[in-house]
């Protein structure tokens, strides 16, 4: 089996399926998109996270570096990525966490055992676990064992994916999952691949493709000031949803919100998209209403 990280198993999770649910992060997306607040997601690789604020210059990290990649200078542990191995030793030993590692091996048996601990609050409030990331369907092989493992013990199935992927893998997917989350970024093809770094066909291909199987579809859409919250994609974006085969479809709408400035600093980028923000509480109504006209069910958040 091919390798696959995963950069974070997220329990007591609310806000990613039904109930309270246990999310699992995949590492590695075939999207970047500029609004993205999980940016440690991008890269299938390792990654080393650094905290200025959170360091108290105590040179552990320092000390248990055999690669002599950590040093300690006015402005906090610095790393030459030359010689660092990205071994997590500096992370073991960071008694403030400013040192952080993203994305870990995880075993089937591994997961299932998080997993297995959280079943007894999953049947209480009807929920389940999320597959999410980055891009949960470019680790089909570790993805597919999962979802059977969970099938046996009768745990709803959430694959949350931007539809980026093979169609074949995707409806081998949605034979084994119980919902899926499906992001809509916006209709136009060129402002797809301006902000995200890929066009829209494959996706758009997919949706219709997903609609055809029996599998629960919610739609979610990130609404992003002068981005994608104009009328004519909304509008297009609604006719499009709309006339997808099967039952009509619900849609999540979720504003853009600034955390990933954050994780930027700590990944040591320097992160200089175009300024971003979240449309208006007048906005996001007039949103609602023209799904509303379309005959579309939509609301903020979910």
């Amino acid at each position: 089996m091919n390798p696959s990280l995963i950069f974070d198993i997220k329990r007591y999770a609310i806000n990613d399926g039904p109930g309270v649910r246990t999310t699992v992060f995949f590492k590695g997306c075939p999207l970047h998109c500029e609004w993205c607040h999980n940016p440690e997601s991008y890269s299938a690789q390792k990654q080393k996270l650094y905290s200025k604020e959170k360091c108290i210059g105590c040179g552990d990290c320092v000390e248990a570096c055999e690669q002599h990649a950590c040093v300690l200078t006015p402005e906090g542990i610095k790393t030459d990525t030359t010689l660092c191995i990205l071994c997590g030793k500096c992370a073991e030993v960071c008694p403030t966490k400013a040192t952080e590692m993203s994305g870990e091996l995880r075993s089937v048996d591994e997961i299932m055992d998080v997993l297995k601990r959280d079943v007894p609050l999953m049947e209480q409030s009807a929920g389940g676990v999320t597959f999410s990331g980055g891009e949960p369907l470019m680790h089909p092989e570790l993805l597919i064992l999962l979802l059977d493992e969970c099938g046996k013990m009768g745990i709803h199935r959430c694959i949350d994916t931007s539809g980026m992927s093979n169609s074949e893998l995707l409806l081998e997917v949605a034979e084994k999952t119980e919902l899926f989350l499906f992001d809509l970024k916006m209709m136009d093809s060129k402002q797809h691949r301006k902000f995200t770094g890929i066009p829209n066909d494959t996706i758009l291909k997919n949706l219709r493709k997903l609609a055809e199987t029996d599998v629960q579809i919610i739609i979610r859409i990130p609404l992003i000031k002068d981005v994608n919250d104009n009328d004519d994609n909304i509008q297009k974006t609604a006719e499009f949803i709309a006339a997808l085969p099967g039952e009509p479809r619900i849609v999540n709408l979720l504003p853009f919100h600034n955390s990933a400035v954050k994780k930027h600093e700590k990944l040591g980028q320097i992160h200089d998209s175009r300024p971003l923000s979240e449309p208006s509480a007048q906005r996001q109504t007039r949103i609602i209403e023209i799904f509303k006209t379309n005959g579309i069910q939509a609301s903020i958040g979910g």
